[in-house]
């Protein structure tokens, strides 16, 4: 996801959001990135200007959205 993240940030003239899942389901449905995984890998894109609004999806909890808010 990273990567269309940082080419649709070099191309577009508009804020770029991402609402990613809290990694891919394992085998009993669960979502295993920590929060702190998590933040880690969207505070890299928008430090860089990659991202402007940012939200989690599947996996993510309010533990999750907590430790992004920090972060950022």
């Amino acid at each position: 996801m990273k990567y269309y993240i940082k080419e649709l940030s070099r191309m577009a003239d508009t804020y770029i959001s991402a609402y990613p899942n809290a990694g891919f389901p394992n085998e009993l449905g669960e979502y295993d990135d920590s929060p702190s995984f998590m933040a880690d890998e969207i505070y890299s894109l928008a430090h860089k200007g990659h991202l402007n609004i940012v939200g989690g999806c599947c996996g993510t909890t309010p533990e999750h959205i907590k430790t992004i808010k920090k972060k950022l």
